[in-house]
């Protein structure tokens, strides 16, 4: 989410004196490109006229703008111009980006007769509000998006415009999530009625949008509402989970984490309770992700009992060693899960990179054990690797020569076990 700002919105006042503040904030002098270069009759549009009124900002805004026509070909005329890349979004609807020092600019044809024919198209009416800047700045705004952004509700434009493009469903809830607003009666009615859709949708849009949603400062509320609108039905059958049961992963407190942790874990901790597997790769989210989330979600299961408290008692030696193995950067998605009073001492000790538990790994590296003992490269050296890691995590060894000689303790003692005789005494 772009950070807020010192000053308040401004949502209240002349509206000629709201759009001079607001095309200050975006500060035209640094765009990449000037205004005066764009195409005649270019208006910005959606989320940088919006974010524009609220201050939440961040230094490279995109920009979208709504142009006459030619999009497609000022775009590239943009790029070639000024050394940038122009990537073709929509030819048949005349949409591009252009890309340029950082800067991302969308150019795109007027859909309809006239601007407000276009912006009476657009999903919610926060979106559709349109800062004209050839001349006197002026807000366009026919729906009545800036009566919402005082009264922090979203509202849908018209039903047909969110049939029109599914993904617009999911995005609602995700604008919920990274505005902290509150979704319109009318509005979630229509999401609920039309959530059979969803599906419609490019999986890789749906999986941006659940991104943003899960990462945004009013996440919780706004999955709360994912879950009763069970606009996620398709992806979570094999779960067999309805919107109203408490799925296993929830975020029980994330008070004791700091800013950086909670950016980290919260957004994986989410992901892993919005989504089973198999509904990750149906909406094609990136090996390590599905990775991350298959991890946390076993030992999610392994380390929570019947009655939903933590079990960790009973987690072997190797296992809890696994766990951190497997859950290294990532202990915090899991530690949330638990009631507040179980989570500082193992935060505590996260924390500390020298923890031999918490941040395991071997006390000598294999070259050194080729090199000092008879054993050669294959599985049986990881096995003794393993064996070493294990012995330094609960502190038994923590020198390099108290580490060989473990190693030949564990040498000998599997030469024992192998001895044909089957002497083991």
């Amino acid at each position: 989410m772009p950070p807020r700002c010192g000053s308040p919105p401004i949502l209240a006042g002349d509206r000629d004196k709201l759009a001079e503040i607001s095309l200050q904030r975006l500060k035209p002098a640094k765009w990449p490109v000037s205004p005066a270069q764009l195409p005649t009759g270019a208006v910005l549009v959606g989320g940088a006229v919006r974010d524009a009124l609220l201050d939440r900002l961040t230094d490279t805004p995109d920009l979208d703008l709504v142009v006459p026509g030619n999009a497609l070909e000022s775009t590239r005329q943009l790029a070639q111009k000024h050394g940038g890349a122009c990537v073709v979004l929509d030819e048949a609807r005349d949409m591009a980006r252009l890309v340029l020092r950082g800067w991302t600019i969308d150019l795109a044809r007027q859909d309809g007769v006239t601007l407000e024919d276009d912006l009476n198209r657009r999903d919610y009416r926060l979106n559709a509000i349109a800062l004209s800047f050839d001349g006197a700045p002026r807000l366009i705004d026919p729906t009545g998006g800036l009566e919402d952004l005082q009264s922090s509700t979203i509202v849908a434009v018209e039903e047909a415009n969110l049939q029109d493009d599914p993904l617009r469903l999911l995005r609602g809830l995700r604008l919920m999530a990274e505005l902290e607003m509150r979704m319109a009666p009318l509005t979630l009615s229509m999401l609920r009625r039309n959530r059979d859709l969803l599906p419609k949708a490019a999986p890789e849009r749906i999986q941006a949008e659940l991104l943003r949603l899960t990462a945004a400062p009013a996440a919780d509320l706004a999955i709360e509402t994912l879950l009763d609108l069970e606009l996620l039905k398709p992806w979570t059958k094999q779960n067999n989970t309805s919107g109203d049961q408490k799925i296993a992963g929830t975020v029980k407190n994330a008070d004791l984490l700091t800013d950086s942790e909670r950016l980290q874990a919260l957004p994986l901790t989410r992901l892993t309770q919005l989504l089973p597997d198999e509904g990750l790769k149906e909406l094609r989210f990136s090996r390590r992700q599905l990775k991350r989330c298959e991890r946390l979600r076993h030992w999610i299961e392994r380390s929570t009992a019947e009655q939903g408290d933590p079990c960790l008692e009973q987690l072997s030696e190797q296992e809890r060693l696994q766990l951190h193995k497997d859950l290294e950067m990532d202990l915090p998605a899991l530690i949330v899960t638990w009631p507040k009073a179980l989570q500082q001492p193992w935060l505590e000790r996260w924390r500390d990179p020298q923890d031999p538990l918490f941040h395991p790994y071997p006390p000598v590296n294999g070259t050194t054990l080729l090199n000092a003992l008879p054993i050669a490269a294959g599985p049986a050296l990881g096995e003794l690797i393993q064996h070493l890691c294990l012995e330094r995590a609960y502190g038994r060894i923590s020198t390099g020569e108290q580490a060989l000689n473990a190693a030949r303790s564990w040498l000998s003692h599997r030469a024992v076990q192998a001895d044909p005789n089957g002497s083991c005494d």
